[in-house]
């Protein structure tokens, strides 16, 4: 069973920047990984928060939940959440930190995230098809 975090604004898709972003929506994404689960054989469990602290709760719920890894999207709080990185640190389910567009090609700000250190790999700037090689990544053993 994996999970599939979005940070803040990501429920806005399709409206944000679908020059940067892309014209589809949250709910298409969620779609999405949900039937790449299904190809998979894993059932997925798509969740998404504009506050840090929730985001904090589910990775540290996952495991007892029996999610296996995450995919996450940490939105901007890639950048500067260190109580993010914390919590990905101190717990013992995988994760894969996914981007929809490619941040290191973006504003410096962007350039440097706190919490790939702590991820098993990151996957930057595919669109959605980064949230499929994630999963891919989990489900095979390679995360």
């Amino acid at each position: 069973m994996l999970l599939v975090l979005n940070g803040p604004n990501l429920n806005r898709l399709g409206l944000r920047e679908p020059g940067v972003y892309g014209s589809q929506t949250l709910e298409d994404l969620e779609r999405q990984c949900d039937a790449w689960g299904a190809e998979l054989g894993q059932a997925v469990t798509c969740r998404q928060s504009n506050y840090e602290g929730q985001l904090i709760e589910w990775i540290h719920e996952a495991e007892e939940h029996g999610f296996t890894g995450i995919v996450l999207n940490p939105g901007a709080l890639t950048h500067y959440s260190y109580a993010l990185r914390d919590a990905i640190a101190g717990q013992r389910v995988p994760v894969i930190e996914v981007h929809i567009s490619n941040v290191d090609a973006r504003e410096e700000f962007r350039h440097k995230s706190v919490t790939a250190a702590v991820c098993r790999g990151k996957i930057s700037g595919l669109g959605f098809l980064g949230y499929r090689l994630g999963l891919e990544a989990l489900v095979e053993g390679q995360a």
